[in-house]
């Protein structure tokens, strides 16, 4: 049985689309007419572009534009945007350094970073008085930079000698440390084992190294399992005894380098 042949449609486009394209037409006659007899307040238009604004900011009024239009993003994450302009646009059309720029660039970076350290500071005075309120001022040395707040518990305290099982006596402490940072459950965590330089071989760790890095490993554990901290945004780390804060010759300095670092960063922006 032979099959029908289809009919071919009419050559052109369909006769709807003339009709929807006059109406396109008419609307966007209508509109322009609308913006066109429109009058804007400026002081009024001012005032809402500030109200979206007034993010946290170094520069007033939030994002900022400077040399040749380049906006700067609000918040302290300006300091690397700022950072990436000074490299590329501190120099001459010859390719040389341009002193009066990169003067100009330089205190603007400087004023970023005070911004951090402020916040940094204000975040270091809430953890010291949450350590003060649960008597472990003796136990948690406090410090911070422009980009985290850091939090020092002494491996004596924590660990036997050339061990990884969080001590009895210790785990008050890493409990009261928990609550501490569940106030600060949205921040991104790190926690970072360190050692002396004693040299060390076990049948489990190989160098201090894996030393480092099981206790760190350790804490990170005991604190996941205890808390509502989120894991995604806790790292752990073990330097080994790279990173020495005091002098290895001594017993006293030793006992200072055989240490975990707990930091809580206050911008997810500078945490590379």
């Amino acid at each position: 049985m032979a099959k029908r042949k289809e009919e071919l449609p009419a050559p052109g486009a369909p006769a709807w689309t003339a009709t929807f394209g006059d109406l396109m037409n008419l609307l966007l006659c209508f509109f322009v007419m609308l913006f066109a007899m429109s009058t804007v307040d400026s002081e009024k238009f001012k005032a809402i572009a500030e109200s979206f604004s007034k993010t946290f900011s170094i520069f007033e009024g939030g994002a900022t534009s400077i040399g040749d239009g380049l906006l700067i993003s609000n918040g302290v994450s300006q300091l690397n945007d700022l950072d990436q302009y000074v490299n590329n646009t501190g120099k001459t059309e010859e390719g040389k350094d341009d002193p009066e720029k990169i003067d100009n660039y330089t205190e603007m970076k400087d004023k970023l970073e005070e911004a951090q350290l402020n916040e940094s500071e204000q975040l270091a005075e809430k953890i010291d008085e949450s350590v003060a309120e649960s008597n472990m001022t003796d136990k948690i040395d406090i410090t911070f930079t422009s980009q985290y707040v850091q939090l020092t518990l002494k491996g004596a305290l924590l660990f036997d000698s050339g061990k990884t099982e969080i001590r009895a006596e210790a785990v008050p402490v890493v409990d009261k440390v928990g609550r501490i940072l569940e106030n600060y459950a949205g921040n991104v965590i790190e926690i970072e084992g360190h050692t002396d330089n004693v040299p060390m071989h076990s049948a489990k760790y190989a160098n201090n190294s894996e030393l480092s890095c099981g206790r760190a490993l350790a804490v990170y554990d005991y604190l996941i399992s205890t808390t509502n901290l989120d894991p995604s945004k806790i790292k752990y780390a073990g330097r080994g005894e790279y990173v020495p804060v005091a002098d290895n010759s001594t017993e006293e300095g030793r006992a200072k380098n055989r240490r975990v670092e707990i930091r809580i960063y206050h911008d997810l922006s500078t945490y590379e």
